[in-house]
């Protein structure tokens, strides 16, 4: 039998349930999981405020692991089989239909209707489809990436984070020179900061929350840090502002999840600057703001940032198998948990109590 464990409805705790030994599909296989993400998704998830979410599930939608057992052959994207034994993550959106009009013609594969991800909107009656648990089912056309001889702590300290802030980067189209604030300094905020000063940025600042997160963002490449615990938000804007030679950030990226941060990042971006929105990836609520004032006065660019597509997981795999690239993720602090405490995981994360949370299923 295989331990997993199992979120059985919103606002209830994660239970441990044994599944047995799925039979594989034709071209499919089975991931013994290594260490499998605790992220704010998770957290959102115990709280019930996601749509479609199929309970009771197995969370862990970014996971690394060795393939055990494959049926019929799974290729990567350069046609080459793999093998039992290979060391690889997955892309944990695992079915967009190429066939509708955001696949085919807007070119936004995460807005396809048809989208099903692991750990998040397969549940447990589609198999072992989270990472939390001992071993994971890899439904046929799963996209799995090679992670040969890359240290899985390393990859999991970017985790979900690298596909979603290589995306909101991309949408920001840093400029080289650029001033670039990051609103947030969770494990999306961090990865910012270490892709903006990638992107070309000058200077990057970095405005979140608590201390020890703060200081984990200098590590990795913020020039300076202000902490949304000990200053207000006009303080703040102050400090932008002198950061700034009195203009304002250039590129403004929002990596928080909370609904006024939308407004500060309009207001601490310059004139004819832009901003990127990626940290409501659930529902926080409404809030107000002067459209004049706040936005077309200034003449600003907002663009929204909703998850990530294959390429951007496959670019973020890439930079961590660089040695010198995956530096500032090495030095991230990592705490482990088994399956059993994997409520206190959760419970650490939403409590922002550590950088990074990773069930390891072999503990």
């Amino acid at each position: 039998m295989i331990i997993a464990a199992t979120m059985p409805k919103p606002n209830a705790p994660v239970e441990l349930r044994e599944f047995p030994e799925p039979e594989l599909e034709p071209n499919s296989a089975l991931m013994d999981v290594e260490l499998s993400e605790v992220c704010g998704t998770d957290v959102y998830l115990r709280q019930g405020r996601l749509a479609g979410v199929p309970y009771p599930i197995i969370p862990g939608h970014v996971s690394a692991g060795v393939l055990s057992k494959i049926r019929g052959t799974i290729f990567d994207i350069h046609g080459k089989p793999f093998v039992e034994g290979d060391r690889v993550t997955f892309l944990d959106v695992h079915r967009t239909c190429n066939g509708c009009y955001h696949c085919l013609v807007a070119k936004a594969s995460t807005r396809c209707p048809h989208r099903k991800v692991y750990g998040i909107t397969y549940g447990i009656e589609d198999g072992l489809t989270g990472g939390w648990a001992q071993k994971l089912y890899l439904k046929p056309d799963t996209r799995c990436i090679r992670l040969d001889d890359v240290d899985f702590d390393v990859f999991m300290a970017g985790g979900c984070s690298l596909p979603t802030s290589l995306h909101a980067l991309d949408r920001a189209e840093v400029s080289l020179g650029d001033t670039v604030l990051v609103l947030g300094s969770g494990p999306v905020g961090l990865s910012c900061v270490i892709f903006a000063r990638m992107s070309g940025a000058l200077r990057v600042l970095c405005i979140g929350a608590p201390d020890h997160r703060l200081t984990t963002a200098r590590q990795v490449g913020a020039d300076a840090t202000l902490s949304i615990e000990a200053f207000e938000d006009h303080q703040r804007a102050e400090w932008v502002l002198e950061q700034t030679n009195g203009r304002g950030a250039d590129v403004t990226i929002e990596a928080t999840g909370a609904t006024a941060a939308v407004v500060q990042a309009m207001r601490y971006t310059r004139d004819a600057g832009c901003v990127v929105i990626v940290g409501q990836y659930t529902d926080h609520g409404d809030i107000a703001f002067n459209p004049h004032l706040d936005l077309n006065k200034k003449h600003l660019d907002i663009r929204g940032c909703w998850g990530s597509d294959f390429s951007h997981f496959h670019r973020g795999a890439e930079i961590i198998k660089n040695a010198e690239r995956s530096k500032p993720w090495a030095m991230m602090k990592l705490d482990r948990y088994p399956l059993s405490k994997a409520n206190d995981a959760v419970d650490d994360v939403a409590s922002g109590k550590i950088v990074k949370a990773l069930i390891d299923p072999t503990l």
